[in-house]
């Protein structure tokens, strides 16, 4: 639960929300506390409109591979968890996008998209205000997977055959976004708090 202090409203909600079997954390300082600690905040401006169910609707190209994977993963992880994903031929976004008011993405010619070269997860980052040192180090990572320049990172040419070995174990795009998120939070997790670490370091896990 997160109010601008983090004090009494919020400890009260969020223990009368654990009683109700949801699970409901404080954010120490409340939001004060995470914007004077220059932590990512997402402008609202920035926010595509939601649906009737509370969610934003994306559109893009059929047949993922790594942007339009790592995309949906940014959005669900830090812009909204609800978000929903459709993938349609490439020729159809168009249409989708005016019929459902769906936001394109990683297309020629969108807001969303490739920018010099910078590929749309790059985009997305900065647009929405994510430029933590972590979420930095992925981009590299997914530009270098996404265009082809796998010497950006040491770890492009792994994300690129993981993304590749998915694309061909589903033949449905919705079922690799769930298995790619996976692959995105592991990723994450490494650029997080794992770039030191070697295979005979024993970290010590999250929550242990």
């Amino acid at each position: 639960m997160i109010c601008n202090d983090g004090a009494a409203l919020s400890q009260g909600t969020a223990a009368w929300l654990r009683h109700a079997g949801v699970t409901a954390d404080v954010l120490e300082h409340g939001f004060e506390g995470w914007a004077k600690a220059a932590l990512p905040l997402v402008s609202a401006g920035k926010m595509p409109p939601l649906d009737r169910h509370g969610r934003s609707v994306w559109v893009t190209r059929a047949r993922p591979k790594v942007d339009r994977i790592a995309c949906p993963w940014l959005i669900r992880r830090f812009i909204d968890p609800r978000a929903a994903f459709l993938f349609v031929a490439a020729s159809e976004v168009p249409g989708v996008a005016e019929r459902y008011g769906a936001v394109p993405f990683d297309l020629d010619g969108v807001f969303w998209g490739h920018r010099g070269e910078k590929c749309t997860f790059d985009v997305m980052v900065e647009e929405f205000g994510l430029t933590t040192e972590p979420l930095l180090r992925l981009a590299t990572m997914v530009r270098g997977a996404d265009t082809g320049h796998l010497e950006l990172a040491p770890q492009a040419a792994g994300l690129l055959a993981a993304s590749l070995g998915l694309s061909r174990m589903y033949t449905d795009d919705l079922a690799q976004l769930e298995a790619g998120l996976s692959l995105y939070d592991a990723f994450y997790r490494w650029c997080r708090d794992a770039v030191d670490e070697t295979h005979t370091t024993h970290a010590k896990r999250a929550g242990t």
